[in-house]
């Protein structure tokens, strides 16, 4: 498995951070059809065939950890340089 690991700093309460994540994982459902899930320490876990990752928010940072699959390998790149910029858009 390929993996993708960002972390970005933020300066968003932990309400606004939260509501960040909530808007990331309406976004990965309607794009990539990636069921998502909170656990209880406020982790969001996200899977679809091929692919599955967490999303994780700590104070002053959001950190996304990705496992791909065999046939996602090739769009490693391109996918880790569009949540760079998807991540500066919803954490500014």
């Amino acid at each position: 498995m390929s993996e993708i690991l960002i972390t970005k700093k933020h300066r968003l309460s932990a309400k606004k951070a939260r509501a960040a994540a909530e808007l990331v994982a309406a976004d990965l459902e309607k794009e990539f059809n990636l069921e998502h899930k909170w656990d209880e320490e406020g982790v969001l876990h996200f899977e679809r065939m091929g692919v599955h990752g967490q999303l994780t928010l700590g104070r002053g940072e959001v950190t996304l950890h990705i496992h791909l699959g065999f046939l996602l390998r090739p769009f490693k790149s391109g996918l880790e340089s569009e949540i760079h910029d998807y991540f500066d858009a919803r954490f500014a």
